[in-house]
């Protein structure tokens, strides 16, 4: 969750209010994988993380947004094989939601122009927002 190939001095180390939150946002991850597994995986799928908490050093050399998620350790960018992939992690998501009646912050579809997708995810510890849109890159 805090792998990063950008070239930055500060090493991308979270703090432990940092820790925190990503520990509450791979408790979602980990419903996600279980569930996924559960409905279409071979029974052991992983789900891969292409991005996790960024230091604002490592966000700005990846082009993020000033006040990402990513920044707080609250988000996550979950690479998807394809649209499909992306919609029934959504859709998991989505239900997982519902049915434990917890919020999550963002949940975003995204798309770069080249036609690769994935989905970022964010849950925040107060003030999730719901927030479900389609973007592209």
């Amino acid at each position: 969750m805090c792998k990063t190939s950008a070239k930055t001095a500060d090493g991308n180390i979270p703090s432990h209010v940092h820790i925190e939150n990503l520990k509450r946002l791979c408790r979602w991850l980990e419903r996600l994988r279980k569930r996924w597994n559960e409905l279409y995986g071979e029974g052991d799928d992983p789900i891969i993380i292409n991005s996790g908490y960024r230091s604002p050093a490592v966000n700005k050399a990846v082009g993020g947004a000033k006040g990402s998620n990513h920044l707080t350790g609250c988000a996550a960018d979950i690479r998807c094989l394809g649209i499909e992939q992306a919609l029934r992690y959504a859709t998991i998501l989505l239900d997982i939601s519902d049915e434990s009646r917890e919020d999550f912050d963002e949940l975003l579809l995204e798309r770069s122009p080249r036609g690769t997708y994935w989905l970022h995810f964010a849950v925040r510890s107060s003030g999730n927002r719901r927030k479900v849109a389609f973007l592209r890159a």
